[in-house]
């Protein structure tokens, strides 16, 4: 067993324990250099970026095989002692078994948290059936309690990322996200205090990022009031 290897439920630990205690800021490294960068500005968690990674190697978001994020997975894990959240696409499989699968070798590598999105690819239909996402949702979920449970899982609901600006959907895909077994809840897009307060509210108790966009895009859990 490597010190990485040892260390990882300290990391998986300190994470959960970030989301019960409070807000922090999440920033998203793209490669080694700029995950070292940001543990000696002070962060205390890392998350990844699909965009990031991609285009750092000159392709389009959602053009990375599963094997190379697995292995950027396990990069960004070794950069730095501090818990990761992986970016984790859509979940890297046409079936929920085969979602299951790739959250598995997620899991190996040694993340804190993963996220599954709910976008379909499709353009004129780029969310996926609610039911059809919570069985990947699902899926994911299985695969985490079997390693042991540690692992967060985020569950996404995209409409606001791929033009379906439905506020009464995404509540209601979130709601079923949280049903399924997702800890962490994430509506990437949303920026209106009425929106941000109505996704607060529909998680109830369960963790709600928020992605704040400035210079870079950094998601920032909300903590419970």
């Amino acid at each position: 067993m490597t010190s990485i290897d040892a260390d990882i439920p300290r990391r998986r630990a300190a994470f959960r324990q970030l989301h019960a205690q409070g807000c922090f800021v999440l920033p998203n490294p793209w490669d080694v250099g700029s995950a070292r960068y940001l543990q000696r500005q002070g962060f205390l968690a890392l998350a990844t970026t699909s965009a990031g990674c991609a285009w750092s190697e000159g392709r389009p978001d959602g053009a990375v095989s599963l094997q190379a994020t697995l292995e950027h997975l396990r990069l960004m894990v070794g950069a730095t002692p501090l818990p990761v959240n992986a970016d984790f696409g859509d979940g890297f499989g046409a079936t929920p078994t085969e979602v299951g699968e790739a959250v598995a070798a997620a899991i190996d590598t040694g993340v804190a948290a993963l996220s599954i999105e709910d976008a379909s690819g499709v353009a004129d239909a780029p969310l996926r059936p609610i039911e059809q996402a919570v069985e990947r949702l699902r899926a994911a979920r299985v695969a985490i309690d079997h390693a042991g449970g540690d692992v967060l899982l985020v569950g996404r609901a995209e409409n606001f990322f791929v033009g379906v600006p439905d506020l009464q959907d995404t509540l209601q895909r979130l709601r079923a996200y949280a049903e399924a077994g997702a800890d962490v809840l994430y509506a990437p897009g949303i920026s209106t205090r009425e929106q941000i307060s109505a996704v607060v509210a529909a998680a109830g108790s369960k963790p709600v990022n928020l992605l704040v966009a400035s210079v870079a895009h950094w998601p920032a859990r909300r903590g419970a009031a």
